[in-house]
């Protein structure tokens, strides 16, 4: 799992849809982090869902969910649509909002609503040492979702992305500073983080497959671009960072065709 944005989409999604418990969803935003708190980004939107402005709101897990249950019961077509800005790629963002320039902050953040109709963004920060913050914003429209890449397609990319991710980071191992530790290590640890967070039972194998491939790049992306450092002049870490930057366009790509699935797979067939 990628971020909490990730969780909250995957998991609030699939309880919405009756497939998952209340339960479900809190242990899966809690392995983020022990304690979340939830707080309104302006009066408006505390009025409204009753929220606490400025202070902050704990058992942040079942705010959000009373929030999600309190804008589907208001309008059906409430969806959860996960946004994963990052600089010059802020796709699926209402702009001029609070909640845009918050979410391209983070570089996650959740919409939660009808498209074409009035509805939240919500966006976690990290409040402090095991606390996460929610902060949940107005959104006068909610964008029409974009067409999103299919699990095909996805796969795809994500078994090329493999590849181009290791054999940049092979071409940066002359960059390495003396200390360094084995970059295969530290990849094995950053995968070892992603492996902590679950999946609800309805998402799709080849969806399970596309993030955990995502993960495996971003694993290695990580490590190629935060090892050596220090051994490299201003113009080389620019020139890595140009590197790197279309794989991790790839891999957010994605994994919002892999979330989009999933949140579709969830709901009741009718």
């Amino acid at each position: 799992m990628s971020c909490p944005s990730t969780t909250l989409t995957l998991w609030g999604a699939s309880w919405l849809a009756g497939a998952s418990s209340p339960d479900d969803v809190i242990d899966a935003v809690q392995s983020w982090a022990p304690m979340h708190l939830v707080g309104a980004g302006d009066a408006e939107v505390a009025l409204r869902l009753d929220l606490p402005w400025p202070q902050l709101q704990d058992n942040g897990p079942i705010v959000l969910m009373r929030i999600a249950r309190m804008l589907s019961a208001e309008d059906p077509d409430t969806q959860l649509t996960l946004v994963l800005p990052a600089p010059g790629d802020v796709r699926g963002l209402p702009t001029g909002t609070d909640f845009a320039a918050a979410a391209i902050h983070a570089e996650e953040g959740i919409l939660v609503g009808a498209p074409g109709r009035q509805g939240v963004g919500i966006v976690p920060t990290v409040e402090g040492p095991d606390v996460l913050r929610w902060t949940v914003f107005p959104v006068p429209v909610i964008p029409q979702q974009a067409e999103q890449m299919g699990l095909g397609e996805a796969e795809f990319e994500m078994r090329s992305a493999v590849r181009d991710a290791a054999d940049t980071l092979a071409s940066m191992r002359g960059g390495f500073a003396a200390d360094d530790r084995d970059p295969r290590a530290r990849v094995a640890e950053a995968l070892e983080e992603f492996s902590h967070h679950s999946y609800p039972e309805s998402t799709p194998d080849r969806a399970l497959r596309i993030f955990d491939t995502a993960d495996q790049v971003a694993a290695i992306l990580t490590v190629a671009g935060e090892t050596g450092v220090r051994a490299q002049t201003a113009a080389g870490v620019a020139a890595r960072e140009e590197t790197l930057r279309p794989l991790w366009s790839t891999i957010r790509t994605a994994r919002l065709g892999a979330v989009a699935a999933t949140v579709r797979a969830a709901r009741p067939r009718v």
